[in-house]
């Protein structure tokens, strides 16, 4: 049995502990359960910051998913080349098995040759290593296919979670869609998880009849938490550490970030470090809150705009202060922002959506980040 991690604040932010310390979400991991235990891939579609990833995680931490499959978590947010996507999941698979004792992980080496240059022995251990460089991978295709006959080698049904899985569109080869469906399509032993946060990307992936992934998964969404359910349990880890919170601030501040999980755990992180023990945080402490939180961010948002031109700069601060801005192109919005021509904020709008700095919605057009945007619409 795992030992308990303890914390010292049990509003986690950003990873997964346990269930103790996660919010409901039952529904959605049934929902996952019954399509993976009947052979099919899941499509989980949604916005960053509402929890896809903790999600996932959840599911791989129930029981019977822990023994009756080996589950592997790949993050490809950060990848650029099928090179670079290869690795990562290679590595991943690697980091997973190397705890365990299993002929499955002795074979790791064995079937994909191509690692075989980053395979070493620990000089204390004589423990195997994971020691690979990413130009070490030659022919990202060769590994790949390894990769997949390693998979179907397994000595158990096997969940593989790609994270931000609409990245794999930005990649530089031809054809990388067609290549990871018809391997995954071969793959006996796996059951995938496509999480993606870019929903128009990813909903033409699987909805569109002329791309490879069509009709390929379940589509699934994600809602934000139930404010009921979500000032439950927020009140729960208050009380269990001897401390209070009246319900209006939870559902204050769940209110403020539209039930964002992300935001909304940051904001509680902060109230909970703010109350003393035997002492009820009140809703008048959510603006110190947010101010605290807010500029411990301040040096990597003044980075961020330093790479940015000054007409993205101008028109991102404008929706900042708008909070979410319709008619951007309109003669009353570039007045009162004093911008340049309609069509410098089009272009300007284009990049600040293609780097995730702003995101449309059904409403209008905001920044993506709410902190960022509090700062920029009162500080910067």
């Amino acid at each position: 049995m795992a030992k308990e991690v303890k914390v010292n604040n049990p509003f986690i932010v950003g990873k997964y502990l346990s269930d103790k310390y996660f919010c409901d979400r039952q529904e959605e991991t049934e929902f996952l359960r019954k399509q993976i235990v009947n052979g099919r891939d899941v499509a989980l579609i949604s916005p960053r910051r509402l929890g896809k990833s903790g999600l996932i995680q959840h599911f791989f931490a129930q029981n019977d998913i822990k023994e009756k499959y080996h589950v592997f978590f790949v993050d490809i947010y950060a990848t650029t080349s099928l090179a670079e996507f290869v690795y990562t999941l290679g590595k991943e698979i690697y980091e997973q098995l190397k705890p365990q004792s299993t002929i499955w992980k002795e074979k790791f080496f064995q079937i994909i040759t191509s690692f075989r240059v980053g395979f070493k022995l620990d000089a204390m251990s004589g423990a195997p290593s994971f020691d690979l460089g990413l130009g070490d991978i030659q022919i990202p295709q060769t590994t790949l296919d390894e990769i997949f006959a390693y998979i179907d080698e397994s000595d158990k049904p096997c969940i593989i979670a790609i994270d931000e899985f609409q990245q794999i569109g930005e990649y530089p080869e031809k054809n990388v869609e067609a290549l990871l469906r018809t391997k995954i399509q071969k793959c006996h032993r796996a059951q995938f998880i496509f999480s993606g946060s870019k929903r128009h990307v990813m909903s033409n992936m699987f909805n569109s009849p002329s791309k490879p992934f069509y009709q390929s998964a379940i589509s699934m969404g994600l809602e934000p938490l139930p404010i009921d359910i979500y000032a439950d349990f927020a009140n729960r880890l208050f009380d269990e550490r001897g401390k209070h919170i009246k319900r209006e601030a939870i559902e204050q501040v769940w209110r403020l970030y539209d039930g964002y999980t992300w935001f909304v755990q940051m904001i509680m992180n902060e109230l909970f470090a703010l109350t003393n023990v035997d002492e009820t945080c009140l809703a008048d402490r959510i603006d110190e809150a947010r101010w605290n939180v807010i500029m411990a961010q301040e040096q990597s948002y003044k980075d961020l705009l330093s790479k940015l031109s000054p007409r993205q700069k101008m028109v991102l601060q404008a929706i900042a202060k708008e909070g979410v801005a319709q008619n951007i192109t309109s003669g009353k919005f570039i007045k009162k922002y004093n911008l340049n021509s309609a069509s410098s904020i089009q272009s300007a709008v284009k990049l600040l959506l293609k780097s995730d700095l702003l995101t449309q919605t059904e409403k209008g057009y905001r920044v993506y980040d709410f902190f960022l945007s509090e700062w920029l619409a009162t500080v910067y």
